[in-house]
């Protein structure tokens, strides 16, 4: 779909958006911001409204450039299908993926760090066979290639992390909202777990503070939240259908705290609610409070 396409069919009217009570405040009136640091956008198809939210930032030639090695970061975790709502939406990511190879990127290099078996994972999300067409370099993570990187943190000094995230030209996070039992939520800054080597649990002791300084370290050109279903209970793996609530939203934006913060909206907690937010926030690495922030939202 061409941009002019997406300007006819994306209304800024925001009608049958799902949000907590008082979140309208934060949006920005169409035509009235000079800049746009959020795009919320809400629709029927998947692809469709990931689309919508690039093009509203600016679309994608804004962040990829031609011959781009890209690293994107979805969240495959786990051993479920999409419905489930533990992994990243398979549309969301395979529409990133080909717009970046249409802005002329030379690789897109697609990867994360299951919990579950690996290659049950890649299928069972439906990531594998959305991708399959794009020519993306989905790949196991190779043990070889974490390497330790200095963080120098308030809980990690350093940890060995995968490198080709390092390598990449630009990196794009693609994770999905979900409850956490631990963190309460899981979004952006959570997601980098997927590209720590070692035993990642170790840093659950000090998980708000890890995961805030993991974002010293690891800068993404752009994230976008997968909000189409996100699951409300029993996370980070689910399994019921009962927990999943289908929202059919994604949100995008450059600074990983304020997507955060807007995410922790979606489950009527304020991103002072989440400990690794307030403290990135308070590490000046990004902005949590969203009255700071132009947030434009669109229905496709």
């Amino acid at each position: 779909m061409k941009r002019r396409e997406f300007l006819k069919d994306a209304a800024v009217a925001g009608i049958g958006l799902f949000f907590p009570p008082g979140i309208d405040a934060f949006f920005t009136p169409a035509g009235a911001a000079e800049r746009t640091d959020l795009v919320v956008a809400h629709g029927a198809s998947p692809g469709k409204i990931t689309m919508a939210a690039i093009e509203a930032l600016g679309g994608v030639r804004k962040f990829i450039s031609r011959g781009d090695v890209v690293a994107v970061k979805p969240n495959i975790a786990w051993d479920r299908t999409p419905e489930q709502a533990a992994n990243t939406n398979p549309e969301v990511v395979a529409t990133v993926v080909r717009l970046c190879y249409e802005a002329g990127a030379k690789k897109v290099k697609v990867f994360d760090r299951p919990v579950n078996d690996p290659r049950r994972c890649y299928v069972q999300s439906g990531i594998a066979d959305a991708l399959k067409p794009l020519g993306a370099d989905l790949s196991y993570m190779d043990e070889r290639k974490f390497k330790d990187i200095s963080i120098k943190g308030q809980a990690l000094t350093s940890w060995p992390l995968y490198a080709e995230l390092f390598e990449a030209d630009k990196i794009i996070n693609i994770p999905i909202a979900k409850h956490h039992s631990l963190a309460r939520i899981t979004m952006s800054m959570k997601n980098w777990m997927g590209v720590m080597g070692g035993s990642r649990r170790q840093i659950h002791q000090k998980l708000d503070e890890s995961l805030a300084d993991l974002a010293l370290v690891i800068k993404p050109t752009l994230t976008i939240l997968d909000a189409v279903r996100i699951l409300t209970a029993n996370g980070p793996q689910g399994g019921s259908p009962g927990d999943v609530k289908k929202l059919d939203t994604v949100i995008a934006g450059i600074d990983q705290v304020a997507v955060d913060s807007f995410g922790a909206t979606l489950f009527g907690m304020k991103g002072s609610d989440l400990g690794y937010v307030r403290i990135a926030a308070q590490n000046g690495l990004g902005t949590m409070d969203l009255s700071k922030v132009k947030i434009r939202k669109i229905a496709v």
